[in-house]
C-alpha cells in the first residue's frame, strides 16, 4: 500500500467554507493531511466535512472562527500544540474583497475591516502558529496573495495595498526562518471562478474563468515536505515560481 504524501500532517486552512480554501483543504485532506478548517460560515464547514469523509473516509476539525478574532485565533494554536505537539501546513488564504471605490470615498471602518482580515489576522497567525510549524519535521506556509498588490489598479486600493503588505509580511518571515526546515511562500492564483471575483466583477462571464478545484492542485505540492523553496511567489496564470525582484 503506497504512503500518502502528507499522511501524519495536520494542515491549518484558513477561508476554508468556500472557494480556494475549500479545494485547498479537499485536496490536502486526499494527500493524507488531516485538515483543520477554519471559517467564519459553520453550514460552509460542514459541507467540507462531509465532502472529505466521503473522499477519504476521514473527518476534519472544524473551526467556525472570524479571523479578526485575535483572541480566538491564539485559542486555536493553543488547542493544536495541546492535541498535536505541532503544525506541519499553514495556509493563509481567507481574505475580503473590500469597498470598489476610490481611496478618498472609502470610510475608516471598512478600510479597518479589509486590513483586520487581510494582513492583520495573517500576521497573528503567523505569530500564534510558528512555534508549532517550527516543531514540525518539515513546516509549510503558503499565504495566498493577487497581482492586485503589484498592478495597484484603480478603485481596488484597500485589497490591493494589504496584499502588498501580506506579501512583504511573508518574505520577512521567510527571511527570518530561512535557516530552519520552515518553508514560506506566496501563491497568486489570478483570475479564478469564486465568490468573491463574482462580487467585484459582476460583469465578468464566470465560465470563462479556472476554477478553485485547478488551482489547488497547484498550492498543495508547495504544502510537501520535498518543497525546499522559501520567499518565493508562485504565480499560477504562467505556472511560474518568481523571485522578488527590486523595483526598477
Amino acid at each position: 500500500m503506497t504512503t500518502l504524501p502528507l499522511a501524519n500532517r495536520i494542515a491549518l486552512v484558513t477561508g476554508a467554507s468556500r472557494g480556494i480554501g475549500h479545494a485547498t483543504a479537499r485536496v490536502l485532506a486526499r494527500a493524507g493531511a488531516h485538515v483543520v478548517a477554519v471559517a467564519r460560515t459553520q453550514g460552509g464547514l460542514e459541507e467540507l466535512d462531509d465532502e472529505i469523509r466521503k473522499e477519504t473516509g476521514n473527518g476534519a476539525t472544524l473551526v467556525p472562527l472570524s479571523m479578526t478574532d485575535s483572541d480566538g485565533i491564539a485559542r486555536l494554536g493553543a488547542a493544536l500544540h495541546e492535541r498535536h505537539g505541532k503544525l506541519d501546513i499553514l495556509v493563509g488564504n481567507a481574505a475580503v474583497p473590500g469597498p470598489s471605490s476610490p481611496l478618498g470615498h472609502i470610510d475608516l471602518k471598512p478600510w479597518n475591516d479589509v486590513v483586520a482580515v487581510n494582513l492583520s489576522a495573517n500576521f497573528q497567525l503567523i505569530r500564534c502558529m510558528e512555534p508549532l510549524l517550527k516543531a514540525s519535521d518539515a513546516g509549510r506556509a503558503v499565504f495566498l496573495t493577487s497581482g492586485a498588490a503589484h498592478k495597484a489598479q484603480a478603485y481596488l486600493g484597500p485589497y490591493a495595498v494589504t496584499k502588498a503588505a501580506l506579501e512583504t509580511l511573508a518574505r520577512v518571515w521567510a527571511h527570518e526562518t530561512e535557516r530552519t526546515p520552515l518553508r514560506v511562500n506566496l501563491f497568486s492564483p489570478g483570475p479564478i471562478r469564486t465568490r468573491m471575483r463574482a462580487t467585484v466583477f459582476p460583469g465578468e462571464d464566470p465560465m470563462t474563468l479556472e476554477t478553485p478545484e485547478q488551482v489547488a492542485d497547484f498550492i498543495v505540492p508547495m504544502c510537501l515536505p520535498s518543497w525546499t523553496e522559501t520567499g518565493k511567489l508562485y504565480e499560477y496564470k504562467t505556472r511560474t515560481l518568481k523571485s522578488f525582484q527590486p523595483p526598477a
